[in-house]
């Protein structure tokens, strides 16, 4: 009997752990979703804030992200994991590489500026190494792609490919930038980013 009844619990604990393990992912998906709205409305948005937009208490939010920073993490990654989707929907490895560029460029503005006020409080709150570890797939695509332009005849290659790489970086970056401040709109942003890049990259004549 006793054997039994420990049988019994363990089931039942077993079976406990499945609810609890659906309500923890329902909240950080209603967490992030909050997160994602709250900033997007407002970068200074407070985990307090947050939490009340979710429909959960402090203790469950810091349960599952033991700070601002973490979450801010967590957006950033999720974010740019929809860019490196686009990366690889847009195919960089085919066509005419300033072609490639400029389609990605294009693709992955939209889901750059719909995130741009998280992404800045982001690029404000983490560690700047930490912010670029998050780039690290897309800009190793970006600098394979840039070795094909070079190996075409079309981008320069007279300054290294990696200073080519880190100066795309920095333009999109101030290209978020003038937008959140105001002195650009979304459009206006993106036409500027490609026209700069365009001639960053475009081979000098003999």
């Amino acid at each position: 009997m006793e054997s039994e009844h420990h049988s019994g619990a363990a089931k039942a604990r077993r079976g406990g752990s499945a609810p609890r393990r659906a309500d923890a992912e329902r909240n950080i998906a209603a967490i992030l979703a909050a997160a994602a709205a709250c900033l997007g409305r407002n970068p200074n948005a407070s985990m307090t804030e947050i939490a009340a937009a979710a429909g959960v208490g402090r203790v469950t939010l810091y349960g599952h992200f033991s700070s601002r920073e973490e979450l801010l993490s967590q957006l950033m990654e999720r974010a740019l994991t929809e860019v490196a989707t686009v990366v690889d929907a847009t195919d960089l490895a085919h066509g005419p590489a300033d072609e490639a560029l400029l389609a990605f460029i294009r693709s992955s503005w939209q889901l750059l500026d719909r995130n741009l006020r998280m992404l800045h409080a982001a690029r404000h709150a983490l560690p700047a190494e930490a912010v670029h570890g998050h780039h690290t797939g897309i800009l190793s695509a970006m600098e394979q792609l840039i070795t094909r332009g070079r190996q075409e005849g079309t981008f320069r290659d007279d300054l290294p490919a990696h200073w080519l790489v880190t100066s795309i970086y920095a333009l999109v970056q101030a290209a978020g930038d003038q937008v959140e401040s105001g002195r650009f709109t979304s459009e206006e942003a993106l036409d500027a980013l490609e026209a700069t890049l365009v001639a960053l990259l475009r081979r000098p004549a003999d």
